[in-house]
């Protein structure tokens, strides 16, 4: 691509060029400090910027494998994830941030919190740098100060400022360690770098950290599958994961292991957008993207036999249509659409009647179950 070295007229280019814009802010700050040529020499400079900035851009063709523009690259990356890593408070500067903000606060008299005015904030701040370090600076902006409420005298409490230091510590190192595990540094995780990322955070999670260790691979695909469920609603399509065994031998309609997940997920979050929308998928039937009268009728009508079967009064399955409808109130009078089973906040409910005969019976038991819940328990 390019040769010889970085000096003169095509340095002062290469540091005009301007990357294409990204939202992630790491890979923003990332092209920065390459850009910026900080500890590299002018040669593994052009290689960094050459292979590893424009590798963010989606249309850009990835270094390969074992090249030398992808080993610069991850150099790169570590180098400023390490650089990062070294500018967050560790768990000895926040005690130490703690002690100093109840050493410098006011007590205040009516409520007994620990406060702290504006003169007290600053006072603080260049208590703590003198202890901890510039890194803790950042913190004591007039911007952040601001963003606390504040009592008749313009006191804050000190115990949510401290908590807030804490928060983004711990987001700013997980947001560090999911990157580190970022093997292709195209900003996002694939299920196995986030079952990597869960797997260590085990030993640091009491509940977790005494898990027998034949389970520990499972537990961390079940979680990462979760965590993708959630995070990826609209990509997810039943029919793409009901298919016949790779063996030849299964049965026509079969789940995998993740697909089972999926739909399990689903079922126990259907007032969520992401279970709704994975329900309402399995029910259009048509892939259509909405249902009709007709629709209701027939992903009912199993409901109404298991219903009538259980020794449960006649319904008329009409009534039930119109009262979906009614529960809905589509845009269009004529279909029901996605939208209109999140806008009308009863979307899982109406997902239950439809696939579910406990659903249906505690829809249709709601205000004997309302009351039940309202009596006092018997002594």
């Amino acid at each position: 691509m390019y040769c010889g070295s970085i000096d003169g007229e095509s340095h002062e280019a290469s540091q005009r060029k301007i990357p294409p814009a990204s939202s992630m802010l790491w890979v923003r700050n990332l092209r920065q400090y390459i850009a910026s040529g900080a500890g590299l020499g002018s040669e593994a400079l052009m290689v960094a910027y050459c292979c590893c900035i424009d590798s963010f851009s989606p249309d850009h063709v990835k270094p390969e494998e074992g090249s030398i523009s992808r080993r610069v690259q991850r150099l790169a990356k570590y180098r400023f994830l390490k650089k990062q890593s070294d500018l967050l408070l560790n768990a000895d500067d926040l005690d130490a941030m703690l002690v100093c903000l109840r050493e410098n606060c006011v007590i205040d008299d009516a409520t007994g919190a620990e406060k702290m005015n504006y003169e007290d904030f600053c006072h603080i701040a260049s208590v703590c740098t003198e202890q901890i370090g510039p890194k803790c600076r950042r913190f004591f902006s007039p911007s952040n100060f601001m963003k606390f409420e504040k009592d008749e005298s313009g006191r804050i409490a000190i115990l949510p400022f401290y908590l807030y230091v804490m928060r983004t510590v711990s987001l700013t190192q997980a947001r560090i360690d999911m990157s580190e595990l970022d093997e292709d540094s195209d900003g996002f995780l694939q299920p196995h770098e986030m079952e990597a990322y869960i797997q260590g955070l085990i030993p640091n999670l009491a509940q977790l950290r005494d898990m027998p260790a034949q389970f520990v691979q499972m537990y961390c695909r079940i979680a990462a599958h979760k965590f993708f469920f959630f995070c990826d609603p609209h990509r997810r399509v039943f029919d793409e994961h009901v298919r016949r065994g790779k063996s030849g031998g299964g049965h026509a309609r079969e789940m995998d292991f993740e697909s089972f997940l999926d739909f399990l997920l689903a079922l126990e979050n259907k007032d969520t957008p992401e279970g709704l929308t994975y329900l309402f998928r399995c029910l259009d039937l048509h892939g259509r993207g909405y249902l009709t009268t007709a629709d209701i009728h027939s992903l009912f009508r199993d409901v109404h036999q298991k219903w009538i079967e259980g020794g449960n009064y006649e319904l008329c399955i009409e009534d039930v249509r119109d009262e979906i409808w009614d529960m809905v109130k589509p845009t269009d009078s004529l279909r029901i659409t996605l939208t209109d089973l999140l806008s009308c906040k009863q979307g899982g409910t109406v997902a239950s009647m439809l696939i579910d005969v406990r659903g249906f019976w505690a829809h249709d038991n709601r205000e004997n179950l309302l009351q039940e819940e309202e009596e006092p328990g018997e002594e």
